[in-house]
């Protein structure tokens, strides 16, 4: 053993019995070393007390105990004459903390996930905690598949025992899926099958979903969605046997290899229904979507369960249980089926509740209901109250859950979380087109007046072409049984002679009431009567056909209009419609007591259906007529138009039909609407349908007499359209293409709607 050694271990071996503390009982504690932390929290985790006898243990114990607090990095513990002195070293505070190099996420987002690692401004800080952020930071940035991310923090110490952070972040470059390997497949292509899922590599349209893009979740969704492909197409024995998933050196290219086992196709021999059914099996078994000779399908065998169970809540029975057990002859490949049914007990509704509705009244809502209180358990009538709800469009989000009560067999109770939106709106219409620039339209609607579902709408417009003044207002609920009743007073005065329609005014006063009463639960009839008088203006410029019109009815003419009409609504939402149709006709009829007699009908159908997973098809078929009746002349200025947002898109505004001497447009007796859409959410928002984006072809065509540019042949658009449901309210936006348009026609390809939310 050399000296320094020696001398090391002499030192040590002299120093040991300074250690330990001589047996003493404590006259008094004093805490030096203090400066944010309170004396009476020292004294609150101190394991001692005056009085207490302290040894080695119960010193060694009371250091442990302080040093477990987190809050101090030193504590050492003295004697002075029977007094116990504790000396602390406080651990410094954070005084702040930057992050430098961020633009992923907002920084705001990152300092609360940094919170949940114990990371904030005046905490105590703590390296364990500080690891534990960083490491979080790199699983945001992980997480968007920015595998490359480098994290690194600097510590300054700060006056009066602080510290500040400093995050420095280089976010690298988003690794993409170089490929992806299937093994084992032998039914299916690998190309078929990897069309089946949303990860793939890098395409055009990559930018707008993301799915070129690695995540854990979404190769998990992968996955599910190739078994449920493989167990809805009969193999029911396929397994996925193991994934790999490696990264580059560089951290950009992933690969990814999954390795499955088809097995067998099965077919199904027998499906047969045992139990205390209660309903005749006849028509359970009409519910029964998988057959005899069918390859076996899970997604069939799930839905034919679950329609069962559907058909038991209708009579009550919300607890049916019906289970699918399964007979396997693997030689053959083949699987029967018994459906094992147990009716459970019938339950009733014992309360309703709904929340959510701070604005609107309990009694908008609860009108709309078709499960009532004391009621046997309906699934239909349920599913029609949270329909019924939803199509008041006054929530954004309309939720519905029937729980058990608790200490009962058979009573429900019907919960109904709704989230409420803005339902007032000022809303705009715009358009542009180099001969006219832009063009507005603008109203106020405030459609749940005070929370009482009733609707007040206003419209001023102070335009050059269309000056507007009116007001209407609707209640729903004019009577209990739900027959409506509005009234509507208005000034409309119109200058055509700076547009594309023929050159001439009006200026129109009117006050009308009006009636709806329903006659099912989706449809319903409605009649008015309004009293309307018009004033006419013609300019040098104004066709003959106009100037015919007025040396017959004059300028002045008065009108009493009645109104009748039909409607159907059958849609599951109004937010955001998958399925269901909506049909509506009506009919004005200038009755001969004054000067106009006229008649115009209008009929709308439009049918909605889902033709995949958030897709859905939309078709649309309006079609109008008009005519003098009793001797009578449909005025010009009743006319049908057609063209623009919500008519034929990619022409302008009203520009199609007949045309006078001049080119500029009359309109005409006759209408014709019809379109095709397919919407969908718009690539990358997943379900969030606030922004769907949709393919469409318009047709429409106004008709008038023959010798007329313009008067005869149907018009064609083709375009897509974004619709998004904004913080301040709808936009809408299309491009469109005319097909088969005439010279004379106006195109206007851009257009776009919007409004704002109050």
């Amino acid at each position: 053993m050399n000296s320094k050694k020696l001398a090391g271990v002499c030192l040590l071996l002299c120093t040991f019995p300074a250690w330990a503390i001589e047996p003493f009982i404590v006259k008094d504690i004093r805490v030096e070393g203090i400066q944010r932390t309170e004396p009476g929290t020292v004294f609150s985790y101190l394991p001692i007390k005056v009085g207490d006898t302290v040894n080695d243990r119960t010193a060694e114990s009371a250091i442990h105990a302080l040093f477990a607090t987190g809050f101090f990095k030193d504590v050492e513990l003295k004697v002075d004459h029977g007094v116990l002195i504790v000396r602390v070293r406080e651990r410094p505070s954070i005084a702040s903390i930057e992050i430098n190099g961020a633009k992923e996420f907002p920084k705001d987002q990152l300092k609360d996930g940094m919170k949940y690692a114990g990371l904030a401004v005046a905490r105590i800080f703590d390296k364990g905690a500080l690891d534990k952020a960083t490491q979080e930071l790199k699983r945001e940035y992980v997480a968007r598949g920015k595998y490359a991310v480098s994290v690194t923090t600097t510590v300054t110490e700060l006056e009066r025992n602080r510290v500040a952070i400093v995050f420095n972040v280089v976010e690298g470059d988003v690794a993409k899926i170089k490929q992806i390997n299937l093994v084992g497949n032998h039914a299916y292509t690998e190309q078929e099958l990897l069309e089946q899922m949303k990860l793939g590599t890098p395409k055009w349209y990559s930018f707008f979903s993301s799915n070129d893009q690695y995540s854990k979740q979404k190769l998990s969704a992968d996955l599910e969605t190739l078994r449920s492909f493989y167990m809805d197409n009969g193999y029911m024995e396929f397994n996925i046997d193991s994934t790999q998933v490696s990264i580059t050196p560089d951290k950009k290219d992933i690969y990814i290899t999954v390795n499955i086992t088809e097995g067998a196709k099965y077919k199904v021999s027998k499906v047969s229904v045992s139990g205390d059914t209660l309903i005749p099996k006849e028509d359970i078994e009409k519910l029964i979507q998988l057959k005899a000779g069918d390859s076996f399908s899970r997604k069939a065998l799930t839905e034919s369960t679950k329609k069962i169970g559907e058909r038991y809540g209708q009579d009550g029975y919300a607890f049916a249980n019906v289970n699918a057990i399964p007979d396997i002859n693997k030689e053959k490949h083949e699987v029967s089926f018994t459906l094992a049914v147990d009716p459970g007990q019938r339950a009733y509704i014992r309360n309703i509740n709904i929340s959510g509705n701070n604005k609107t009244r309990d009694e908008v809502i609860r009108r709309e209901f078709r499960q009532f209180e004391g009621e046997w358990f309906d699934v239909d009538k349920v599913k029609k109250s949270k329909q019924r709800v939803d199509r008041l469009d006054f929530f954004s989000e309309v939720n519905i859950e029937t729980p058990q009560v608790n200490g009962t067999q058979d009573q429900m109770d019907v919960n109904m979380a709704v989230k409420e939106k803005s339902t007032g709106s000022v809303s705009v219409g715009a358009g542009f087109s180099s001969g006219q620039g832009v063009i507005l339209t603008a109203g106020v609607t405030q459609s749940n007046l005070f929370g009482s579902g009733n609707n007040l709408s206003t419209q001023i417009n102070t335009g050059r072409f269309n000056q507007v003044i009116s007001v209407s207002y609707t209640n729903p609920y004019y009577t209990d049984d739900g027959v409506s009743r509005g009234f509507d007073v208005y000034k409309r005065n119109i200058d055509s002679q700076y547009t594309a329609v023929s050159q001439y005014s009006t200026h129109t006063w009117g006050t009308g009431v009006r009636y709806g009463v329903p006659t099912g639960e989706n449809t319903s009839i409605n009649y008015g009567l309004a009293a309307e008088r018009t004033i006419l203006g013609l300019f040098p410029g104004s066709p003959t056909r106009l100037q015919e019109y007025v040396n017959i009815a004059g300028l002045s003419t008065n009108a009493l209009l009645g109104t009748i009409g039909w409607g159907r609504d059958s849609r599951d939402s109004a937010i955001f419609t998958t399925t269901g149709s909506v049909q509506r006709a009506s009919t004005e009829i200038a009755l001969p007591v004054l000067d106009q007699r006229y008649y115009k009908m209008d009929f709308l159908d439009q049918w909605f259906h889902p033709v995949a997973d958030n897709v859905t098809l939309m078709l649309n078929g309006e079609a109008g007529v008009a005519g003098g009746i009793l001797g009578g002349q449909l005025p010009f200025f009743k006319n049908f138009y057609a063209g623009g947002p919500g008519s034929v898109r990619g022409y302008q505004v009203n520009s199609l039909g007949p045309r006078d001497n001049t080119d500029l447009v009359l309109g005409g007796p006759r209408r014709v609407l019809t379109s095709v859409e397919v919407m969908s959410p718009f690539p990358g928002t997943a379900k969030d349908q606030s922004v769907r984006i949709s393919g469409f072809i318009d047709g429409g065509a106004v008709y008038g007499p023959s010798d007329m540019p313009g008067a005869t042949g149907m018009r064609y658009s083709t375009g897509v359209a974004i619709t998004w449901i904004s913080p301040v309210g709808p936009l809408k936006f299309s491009y469109a293409i005319p097909i088969h348009s005439q010279p004379v026609d106006l195109t206007q390809r851009f257009q776009f709607t919007l409004g704002s939310m109050f």
